[in-house]
């Protein structure tokens, strides 16, 4: 089980973040009036209040990240040196210590001001050290700002990291850059691990789970390792020398034999026995991978002398019983085609599980569990041999299914089998279509043709159907237009006469001419509109062109003339433009003014209705009783108009607070009538 949950820690906020939070739940978790009138004590109270509240919520706050964060000291040494390498545990101890001293500042800055409150002597000293109070809680907290911004970026990162449980049966795999541990482990557990032709790949631990004799076994695959100095190693090789030096774990070290990794035999030896100490008490395995390209068989003696030199400091490790077992301890495999990758998974497991048996025999609670138990050992009753009995019947049936399941695999191959021998995945594509019962086989494959109405296109495709549709266009045209000629000469459903034709034909070709020339005459400016005069700046459209047009079209221009020239003068306030004739309208000009203004008006107004007037549909009998009516709605408005009252006509802005309901002090009593 994980002992360690780094995902459950609380979010750490920022520093502005943090005093707004607690500044708004002291604003809505406290009482927000007080008056001068209050009696003293109620005054310190309600400040007293206010500062203790701040202060509580402050230490919650801090202590809960205090509390969240785990202790280096408390956890197992494995997270205590992996939090060291990806941290600095200096800096991580000197923010917690921070944030405790933070939290013990603000506690004596509030006991400091509720000493001082309880001595207030009027409401605006209890205020301003209220106040004080408040902004040197706040101050505190942004002087740690820088604190709690480191915090929450180790936490996320520390969300990040795999669930890892010290103690539960491990297989830890390590070795030299892109010799294979990535490939070997997405192979034996679900684990997706990304693998690419390049070193450094796996830049953190990653952590997968495999199944072995009904137990969980934990795969943890690490980053690579360079042949250096220990103070040399980045943080990426000091994860997996972390791993490798506090894991109780069985240790596949993984040797690439054929070189494409980039390191030589030799380099890969050297490596080895310069981490052999952190092997100590670890079940041991090494692993010769990509025997594809390179089998072990074919080393050098050099390099075949290294392998065996690793294999003896590899049974050094741990002796099984007292005595050294060299099973399971130099195996081979190969990731690309998969040949002995669950060997060695399973070889492995096992020497990790006789060695925790071994463990555990040698510990003292083994005492008390051997008490408990019974081993019953049968004694023979004679000395005849008794083996196994197994009917022939069943025989045969086995021998039958072995044989038949066999017949099978010869007579189908497999799509396994097939991707396979056509490039493997990605590559191959299962055909959908050999499993079609058709006639023949050979249709299986064909490329199916479009469907149309439920009938083949390709049934009815004729390769010179372009031609014959030309055709058959350049005939139907051909017979349209004899049509047309023929039904062009009939009035009637009556053929015409020769004559009949010849005037027929005439009549159109003027008709037609007529037409054009009309078009003709649009396009021309001759007869687009006259423009205004701001537009005709060259005084091109003038009144006597178009009287010269008019003439020429057998018209009298007097009339349009005078009329457009009419147009341009200045409007006159005078009856005398209003008639038709201009000399029996004529006013004279001995008149006096007002009375000329008296007489005019303007064009555009409508003569207007008396108010008496009855309109259909107003609901008066005549005149008369609607003249009775506006004078009672008259009297009725003039004493209310005379004085100055508001009416329902008038704008009205109605106050929101009464001040006779929201002003003076509440005595004891009802308070619905407010």
């Amino acid at each position: 089980m994980v002992q360690y949950n780094f995902k459950k820690i609380t979010v750490v906020p920022p520093g502005k973040d943090f005093i707004d939070i607690i500044l708004s739940r002291t604003q809505r978790q406290t009482p927000t009036v007080v008056h001068k009138g209050y009696a003293i004590s109620r005054i310190r109270q309600f400040y007293m209040r206010k500062v203790r509240y701040s202060q509580q919520n402050f230490y919650e706050k801090l202590s809960t990240i205090i509390d969240e964060f785990p202790r280096l000291d408390d956890v197992h040494p494995f997270y205590g040196d992996l939090l060291h390498v990806l941290y600095n545990k200096d800096h991580y101890k000197l923010a917690l210590g921070q944030i405790n001293t933070a939290r013990n500042i603000i506690a004596k800055i509030s006991k400091d001001y509720l000493r001082l409150l309880k001595y207030g002597d009027s409401l605006y000293r209890c205020k301003c050290l209220k106040v004080a109070a408040l902004g040197r809680m706040c101050t505190v907290i942004k002087r740690i700002s820088p604190s709690l911004a480191y915090l929450e970026q180790i936490r996320q990162h520390m969300a990040r990291l795999p669930s890892i449980d010290p103690n539960t049966r491990t297989l830890l795999i390590c070795g030299y850059p892109n010799v294979g541990k990535s490939s070997f482990m997405n192979k034996i557990t679900r684990a997706d691990v990304d693998v690419q032709p390049y070193a450094f790949t796996t830049k953190s631990l990653f952590v997968g789970h495999a199944d072995y004799k009904y137990l969980r076994y934990q795969v943890i695959d690490t980053p690579g390792i360079l042949d250096r100095p220990f103070e040399d190693r980045n943080i990426i090789e000091m994860c997996s020398i972390t791993a490798l030096a506090h894991l109780r774990a069985a240790v596949l070290f993984f040797l690439d034999i054929s070189g494409s990794c980039g390191y030589s035999i030799a380099q890969q030896a050297a490596l080895f026995h310069s981490i052999k100490s952190l092997f100590m008490n670890k079940p041991l395995v090494i692993v010769c991978n990509k025997t594809d390209l390179q089998p072990l068989e074919k080393l050098s003696e050099e390099d075949m002398k290294l392998v065996m030199e690793m294999k003896a400091e590899a049974m050094k490790t741990i002796a099984q019983g007292g005595e050294p077992n060299e099973e399971g301890v130099l195996l081979t495999m190969s990731t690309l085609t998969e040949d002995g990758v669950m060997a060695v998974k399973n070889a492995a497991c096992e020497r990790l599980l006789d060695q925790r048996v071994e463990v555990k025999m040698k510990s003292k609670k083994i005492n008390d569990c051997l008490n408990r138990f019974h081993v019953a050992l049968p004694k023979p009753r004679d000395s005849k041999e008794r083996p196994p009995c197994i009917p022939q019947a069943v025989l045969e049936a086995r021998a039958d299914a072995a044989a038949a399941k066999e017949k099978k695999k010869l007579e189908r191959k497999l799509e396994k089998d097939l991707e396979n021998e056509n490039g493997g995945a990605g590559v191959y594509s299962a055909s959908l279509k050999k499993h079609y019962m058709l006639a023949n086989d050979e249709w299986k494959e064909d490329i199916l043709p479009e469907i149309l109405d439920g009938h083949n296109v390709a049934d009815f495709l004729d390769p010179d159907i372009l031609q014959r549709c030309e055709e058959l266009e350049r005939e139907e045209g051909l017979r349209l237009e004899e049509e047309v000629a023929q039904e062009a000469f009939q009035i009637d459903g009556h053929e015409l006469t020769e004559e009949q034709r010849e005037i027929l034909g005439q009549i159109r070709k003027k008709k037609a001419l007529i037409i054009q020339e009309h078009r003709m005459k649009k396009r021309t400016a001759e007869s687009r509109p006259i423009v205004p005069r701001k537009f005709d700046k060259d005084r091109k459209f003038t009144t006597d062109r178009m009287g010269r047009q008019l003439s020429s079209m057998g018209f009298d221009p007097i009339a349009a003339v005078d009329r457009a020239r009419s147009r341009g003068r200045k409007r006159e306030r005078s009856l005398s433009r209003a008639g038709n004739d201009g000399d029996d309208m004529d006013i004279d000009g001995q008149q006096p003014n007002k009375k000329l203004r008296a007489m005019s008006r303007p064009s555009s107004r409508s003569k207007s209705r008396p108010p008496e007037e009855v309109v259909p549909g107003e609901g008066f009998r005549d005149s008369d009783q609607k003249k009775k009516a506006i004078k009672k709605a008259k009297d009725s408005v003039k004493k209310r108009n005379k004085e100055a009252r508001r009416g329902e006509a008038d704008r009205v802005i109605p106050t929101l607070k009464p001040k006779h309901l929201f002003s003076g002090k509440r005595s004891i009593g009802k308070t619905s009538r407010r």
